[in-house]
């Protein structure tokens, strides 16, 4: 029997109408449908497609065991999420070894920050695996804030908030340009770094870009006790008049 194909689908930042043509085609056809969610949750990713599938595929929720809460010691969140992804590859591979194509979905792009990638490094020596990119949360942000990311020749760094406050500066100081990612609880100290910077008259920040629920909100306006996982801050290059 032939193997099935694994497919990591970007079905794009939330709107569902940002879903490439590629993506959906494939999502109908496959006769498996996996996706990442919380716990007593739907979920972003399938809420995105939900309406593209029908009775006859087959949904396998994968359900994270921890998201962003702390965890008393000596629990280790490296250790758990790495187990988990072990556990999901082992439950699609089973499908693939049965020859069902397996389209995994992914917020975003799946090569991108997205949690594919870490079924990909698991499965992708073992069967046919095929990737379609996504538009990715950050170009979904600048295009909801309406602000040219990069002119001519500047550089972009893409960061994550969860950096300590010293490396998150000294990446700052070298960029044109630049997005921070995973805010959350981070919020405020990446706030701190683009004040001492000077940055923070250029920073914009978006909380679920694209989604129903968007919010654009002054830098200065932020609780930083309730920014949402899905937020980013964009600080622009600067303007070059062509």
């Amino acid at each position: 029997m032939m193997s099935g194909r694994l497919y990591g689908l970007g079905v794009g930042p939330g709107d569902p109408e940002l879903v490439t043509v590629k993506a959906l085609c494939l999502l109908k056809a496959a006769p498996v449908v996996a996706y990442f969610v919380a716990k007593g949750k739907k979920g972003n990713a399938f809420g995105i497609i939900e309406a593209h599938l029908d009775d006859a595929q087959t949904h396998l929720p994968l359900v994270y065991p921890v998201t962003t809460e702390a965890l008393e010691p000596p629990l280790c969140y490296e250790t758990i999420i790495s187990a988990f992804y072990d556990e999901a590859a082992l439950a699609i591979s089973g499908h693939l070894e049965a020859g069902r194509d397996v389209a995994v979905i992914c917020e975003g792009d799946p090569f991108f920050y997205g949690s594919y990638m870490y079924l990909h490094d698991r499965l992708a020596a073992r069967f046919e695996a095929y990737v379609v990119p996504g538009v990715c949360s950050m170009l979904g942000g600048v295009a909801v804030l309406g602000v040219p990311l990069v002119y001519r020749n500047q550089s972009l760094s893409v960061l994550s908030g969860v950096l300590p406050e010293d490396e998150l500066k000294r990446h700052l100081e070298a960029a044109d340009a630049a997005v921070i990612m995973k805010l959350g609880r981070n919020f405020e100290k990446v706030r701190r770094v683009l004040a001492e910077l000077g940055l923070d008259d250029r920073a914009l920040y978006v909380e679920r870009a694209t989604m129903a629920n968007q919010r654009i909100v002054p830098l200065d306006e932020v609780d930083p006790m309730a920014s949402p996982y899905f937020s980013l801050l964009v600080v622009p290059g600067k303007k070059w008049r062509a």
